[in-house]
């Protein structure tokens, strides 16, 4: 089934590429593009695509809001959002993952890393582009900003505090089983369980929940480009 995107950019270059690089690749099709952020929410309404692929700085309506707008937690039926910027020259990437972003990449990422954040947000997964996530981890280590989350109903286990350090930093489950040494299975489990007490919708606010909560062993890992969802970056 071919995936349906919608293009948001003020700048025209960078629209044309992105529709250029998405619709040659297999199962992706671009059906609109909007030049700012309360363009993209009101034709993401009427197109209904099944991904959005918006810039942060936009005019009208930034990137952040527009992804509130659409796949925020108080929208009944929300659409995959990923975020497309210049890491270096943004500061909210925090923002727009709280805001509801499924997937984060940078404006240089080449056409397979863009297909696969396509693909990971249609099947309800997230991808975050290599580098993006561990000066994400970093910069969380060293700020006071967060406020802290609400106690839990019911607390983690140790095993799950030890998936939990392992999503965020950017392993996939097949990758947390090797390490732990437990079934796919079983990691499927526990994962499911996070989300499940913490209130998460995804393993993007999984790992930002982590952060949020100082939990221990939140090393980011350098080793390998870096995916937040059910599998590696190399395949799914």
């Amino acid at each position: 089934m071919t995936i349906r995107v919608l293009v948001a950019d003020d700048q025209e270059l960078v629209r044309t590429g992105l529709r250029m690089i998405l619709d040659s690749q297999p199962g992706i099709e671009v059906i609109g593009e909007a030049v700012d952020g309360a363009e993209a929410v009101r034709l993401a309404r009427n197109l209904q695509p099944d991904v959005c692929l918006f810039d942060i700085r936009m005019p009208v309506l930034d990137g952040i809001e527009a992804t509130r707008a659409l796949a925020g937690p108080d929208v009944e039926h929300p659409i995959p959002v990923v975020v497309i910027t210049t890491f270096d020259q943004d500061e909210y990437v925090y923002a727009a993952l709280r805001a509801g972003a499924r997937g984060f990449l940078l404006k240089d990422a080449g056409p397979a890393l863009l297909a696969q954040a396509v693909h990971a947000a249609a099947a309800g997964d997230a991808l975050i582009a290599p580098n993006v996530t561990v000066r994400l981890l970093e910069a969380f280590a060293v700020t006071d900003a967060a406020a802290e989350p609400a106690p839990l109903a019911e607390p983690l286990t140790d095993r799950e505090e030890q998936v939990l350090a392992a999503v965020a930093r950017g392993l996939g489950n097949t990758e947390i089983a090797g390490e732990l040494y437990i079934s796919l299975s079983t990691v499927k489990t526990h994962v499911a369980s996070i989300m499940t007490k913490i209130g998460a919708r995804n393993r993007v606010e999984v790992a930002i929940w982590a952060l949020e909560t100082r939990r221990p062993s939140q090393q980011p890992s350098t080793r390998r480009s870096t995916r937040i969802n059910g599998t590696s970056s190399t395949g799914r």
